[in-house]
């Protein structure tokens, strides 16, 4: 008769004569203390875990918990600057935490962005980027930093488009016969820049390629010169941003030929886009705020969400529109798209038309 199994596992601990009672009880109780050991570390990991997971969210949601620096890298007073400063005034106050402009200034912007790309990727650095933020890497040698690569998108903050101007001596009304004009005097017809490789510098290759004509660039020492000599007729035709220009033709000292804008203007409705006359052409000057790469999301949607909220300030919207700024507001997605498209377009340009700075 099969021995029931209680029956053999009593008899087969029974035979263990080599192995003292004592000795089976001291295995058990080994086995008891380790499985309640194990049990009691996995348990105070899972409270040591939540007990973490709520000091985490609070220190995520105390930034921002000491000052700001915006590096500018261009000098006091300078449109980038008082973008920067408009922006940055509101942006603090809705932060509550002051933020520290930081004028770094060298190389046409270039020793400011490569310091701002080598901070810390925690919130407390932010670079205000213009149009040049694009340009710079294809300009200058040494250029360390990559605009893409080495930093997070936060916002566009403004845009401001260029109008082709020319002094009223020159004779022409309408941009089909500044391009005639120019074609039959060919490198004769010269324009000004307020320096190489500005915005009003390669706006004007840019459109020289799309219209056929090769005028002779005169580049100044800064806007000011640039607009004093277009005024006086001394040059040509220049390609400059609307507040730069509008007080002059209004004032009946220039005559705007076109707008850069691809689409119609709103407060230009009554000149043509060069996109009319040349399909594609578009050029802006804008500005953005961004900060080192690796800045956590979390930060960067906060920033982005500050910052749109100060854009919609009606006072700091309308300090912006009096320098000639149509206010923006972007996702951190759509100035990072302008930023590939950007770098992609003048780096092109660039290299095709062998223009330097060095």
């Amino acid at each position: 008769m099969t021995p029931h199994p209680s029956e053999r596992t009593a008899r087969t601990f029974a035979g263990l004569s080599d192995a003292p009672q004592t000795s089976l009880c001291l295995a058990k109780h080994k086995r008891s203390t380790f499985i309640q050991t194990t049990f009691a570390s996995i348990f105070a990991g899972m409270l040591a875990f939540a007990g973490l997971a709520p000091h985490a969210a609070q220190a995520q949601s105390a930034y921002p918990s000491k000052p700001l620096k915006l590096v500018v890298p261009f000098p006091p007073g300078g449109a980038t600057d008082v973008v920067a400063r408009i922006v940055a005034t509101g942006l603090s106050e809705r932060l509550g935490q002051p933020i520290v402009i930081d004028n770094r200034v060298g190389a046409g912007g270039v020793m400011g962005t490569d310091a701002a790309a080598k901070s810390a990727p925690d919130g407390y650095t932010l670079l205000a980027v213009f149009d040049n933020f694009t340009t710079n890497p294809f300009l200058f040698k040494n250029v360390e930093s990559d605009p893409v690569r080495d930093f997070a998108p936060i916002a566009q903050l403004v845009r401001s488009y260029q109008l082709l101007v020319v002094p009223p001596s020159l004779g022409v009304k309408r941009l089909d016969e500044f391009v005639a004009l120019a074609k039959t005097r060919g490198n004769a017809v010269n324009y000004a820049t307020a320096g190489a490789g500005t915005s009003s510098h390669l706006a004007m290759e840019l459109f020289k390629v799309t219209a056929g004509i090769d005028p002779t660039a005169i580049h100044f020492k800064g806007g000011n010169p640039a607009m004093t000599a277009i005024v006086g007729s001394q040059v040509d035709v220049m390609m400059v941003t609307t507040g730069t220009a509008m007080p002059h033709v209004r004032a009946g000292k220039l005559l705007a030929l076109a707008v850069s804008s691809a689409r119609p203007v709103a407060a230009l409705a009554d000149l043509p886009q060069i996109a009319q006359t040349f399909p594609g052409f578009q050029t802006q000057s804008w500005a953005g705020f961004v900060a080192p790469a690796g800045t956590p999301s979390e930060i960067v949607a906060r920033l982005n969400h500050e910052t749109l909220a100060t854009l919609a300030n009606a006072d700091v919207a309308q300090k912006l529109q009096v320098q000639g700024y149509e206010v923006v507001g972007s996702s951190p997605e759509v100035l990072a798209e302008l930023i590939r498209t950007e770098t992609a377009r003048w780096g092109t340009l660039i290299r095709e038309r062998k223009i330097t700075l060095e």
